[in-house]
């Protein structure tokens, strides 16, 4: 009698990218639909966010609440802190979080998960793997400058796209078989080149080397965009270094370069290419769950 092959479970590495990360909910909703077993989540910041929803089955809300998003209503969910360590505390929209994943711990869960974050008095990376499912999703976005830190048994913990934007090493660490990761960042800077530059006061026309959606991301910055940018920067740098040394077995990216960090009302932009981008690796997925099965 001939037995079927057991199927082979993915582990998914979900990276941070700010409102670029409602991409994953369409990468999810791909693999659900081509019947791809997801066995484990590792998520930082937004990975977090949609990776810890998906495995507390409430995806779909959070579907919802993405599109339904305008930007007056973002400014809605944020609750400004002065003299803060934040320039938001994240009480509105951390409330609303908790109001659908309430009393569910981590353990609770069916399959393993682990939320990256940051302890900003020593700089470790913090895996959380158990305790509070919205307390660690929350701690995992928390970015420096925006949102306020979170206390987390006796941690101040923020944003763990600091020291690890895609977190593969998670995933290889539970001996994963199969690793899909999905990289928010790479068609943002091109290779990052170093380029020899002379100093000038002269006003003079953009460099050739730069794309349109570079020109006016620079056109429109702010003080905000300053430091959101420059984070952006470091975890497209760290990222480039942790993939290049343990890098994922099939690795998604979706085209998101024109969709800025902050534009969160851009949510049925974003999850339409995180679709289309897990629908193209569909067949190289299943391959290699062949293979390893």
């Amino acid at each position: 009698m001939l037995h079927k092959a057991p199927e082979t479970k993915i582990a998914l590495a979900l990276g941070g990218g700010a409102a670029r990360g409602w991409s994953h909910i369409g990468v999810l909703r791909a693999l659900d639909e081509a019947g791809i077993q997801v066995g484990m989540v590792a998520g930082t910041s937004i990975g977090a966010l949609v990776g810890g929803c998906y495995l507390a089955g409430k995806l779909d809300e959070l579907e919802e609440f993405a599109r339904s998003l305008t930007m007056r209503r973002i400014v809605g969910l944020l609750d400004f802190a002065i003299g803060g360590s934040g320039l938001f505390g994240g009480m509105r929209l951390s409330k609303r979080m908790r109001e659908h994943l309430a009393d569910i711990d981590i353990e609770d869960l069916e399959r393993p998960f682990t939320a990256v974050a940051t302890e900003i008095s020593t700089g470790h990376e913090i895996w959380i793997h158990g305790g509070s499912l919205s307390t660690a999703i929350h701690a995992s976005y928390a970015l420096p400058g925006i949102f306020e830190p979170v206390q987390c048994n006796g941690r101040t913990l923020v944003d763990g796209a600091l020291v690890n934007p895609v977190p593969v090493s998670v995933c290889r660490a539970q001996e994963a078989p199969l690793v899909v990761a999905v990289n928010l960042h790479y068609d943002l800077y091109g290779r990052s080149a170093v380029v020899k530059h002379a100093a000038s006061d002269i006003a003079v026309e953009p460099p050739s080397d730069t794309t349109p959606a570079q020109r006016k991301k620079s056109a429109r910055i702010g003080m905000t965009n300053v430091m959101v940018e420059a984070y952006n920067i470091i975890q497209d740098r760290i990222s480039r270094a942790r993939l290049a040394g343990d890098p994922p077995d099939i690795l998604l990216m979706p085209r998101l370069s024109d969709i800025g960090l902050s534009e969160f009302h851009r949510a049925a932009e974003a999850i339409d290419r995180g679709y289309e981008e897990a629908r193209s690796k569909i067949d190289d997925i299943k391959r290699l769950s062949e293979v390893l099965a």
